[in-house]
């Protein structure tokens, strides 16, 4: 089973997406089904097939949802942590230049922002390190090495 790590604003909009699909969203839908269903013939009514389209690509979103919902955990920043976990700021030292690292789930990765997936190489790589903890990682562009300097 996998396990989904949000933070509890990401998780607040994926609730607050999964309702507006399930009522607004189908509610609108199902009107456009219906008025379509009024021009007539179905089978080269382009109104109807799109609608239909848009159902199954609602209804699918909604299943996603519901099952990543059941797999979410919400990251809690750990205060005094000395190691670098989900939900971990981390600073480090690459080539001479210092980089501010986020340590997120899968869903919330912003690498332009800092913000890296624990599941990436990266993320990876610095889970479970302490300050002082110097490491290579192996990137597309060959190894790199890192120090990291600080975890908050």
């Amino acid at each position: 089973m996998d396990r989904y790590y949000v933070s509890k604003e990401r998780l607040e909009e994926l609730k607050t997406e999964l309702e507006v699909l399930k009522t607004k969203k189908r509610m609108e839908v199902a009107e456009r089904l219906k008025t379509a269903k009024e021009f007539g013939d179905l089978s080269e009514n382009s109104e109807y097939t799109e609608a239909r389209e848009e159902q199954e690509r609602i209804e699918r979103r909604i299943y996603e949802l519901d099952d990543l919902l059941k797999e979410v955990v919400v990251i809690k920043k750990q205060e005094g942590s000395e190691t670098v976990s989900v939900g971990s700021s981390v600073t480090v030292r690459r080539n001479g230049e210092t980089l501010h690292y986020q340590i997120v789930g899968s869903n919330e990765t912003r690498p332009e922002e800092g913000k890296i997936s624990n599941e990436s190489p990266l993320g990876k790589a610095f889970l479970g390190r302490k300050a002082g903890d110097s490491l290579n990682v192996l990137t597309p562009r060959g190894e790199v090495a890192y120090q990291i300097l600080k975890v908050e």
